[in-house]
């Protein structure tokens, strides 16, 4: 299978950039390289090129898609919008859509603080976690959480970054 991915990036409400668009594009193309074959949701276009949109944004934007979409008005670190159907599959196209990610950056700051982990790495996992959603996996299940969990340390591992689940956090 020959998938492209290609990772649009907007920087909306925020200060300084910890990482450049680059960094994105290889997090969300090792997030779907290594979920593609177990999926829940399959890509009815397998040789055609796809796009996540990542939009990093402040506590304001996050807490109003949060409040909007899970009913919850507080910000959190990652939200992840699949594509609908006709646009996962946009048939006549070489082109499609993965879906959308919201990531909080002054969350992701404050986790990555608070839990002692570098925010590059804790940030990775985010990109990785959602993407992972985009491709239909979840974590409402304790076995598919598990399953989830071990997709993102073993993505993550083959970016350099180490387990993201460990009480003592090495990098």
């Amino acid at each position: 299978m020959n998938t492209a991915l290609k990772t649009d990036v907007q920087w909306v409400a925020v200060g300084a950039h910890p990482c450049d668009t680059p960094s994105f594009n290889q997090w969300t193309a090792a997030a779907v390289a290594a979920g593609l074959h177990s999926a829940p949701r399959k890509l009815a276009m397998p040789n055609a090129r796809y796009t996540i949109t990542v939009r990093v944004v402040d506590e304001m934007e996050s807490a109003t898609l949060n409040d909007g979409f899970r009913s919850n008005s507080n910000p959190t670190n990652v939200l992840a919008f699949p594509a609908e159907d006709e646009l996962f599959t946009r048939v006549g196209s070489d082109e499609a859509e993965l879906g959308d990610l919201i990531i909080c950056l002054p969350v992701v700051v404050r986790e990555a603080n608070d839990q002692n982990k570098p925010l590059i790495a804790h940030l990775a996992h985010m990109v990785v976690h959602g993407t992972l959603h985009l491709l239909g996996f979840d974590h409402i299940s304790e076995a598919d959480a598990e399953f989830m969990e071990t997709l993102e340390v073993t993505v993550l591992a083959s970016l350099g970054y180490s387990n993201p689940y460990q009480t003592t956090y090495k990098d």
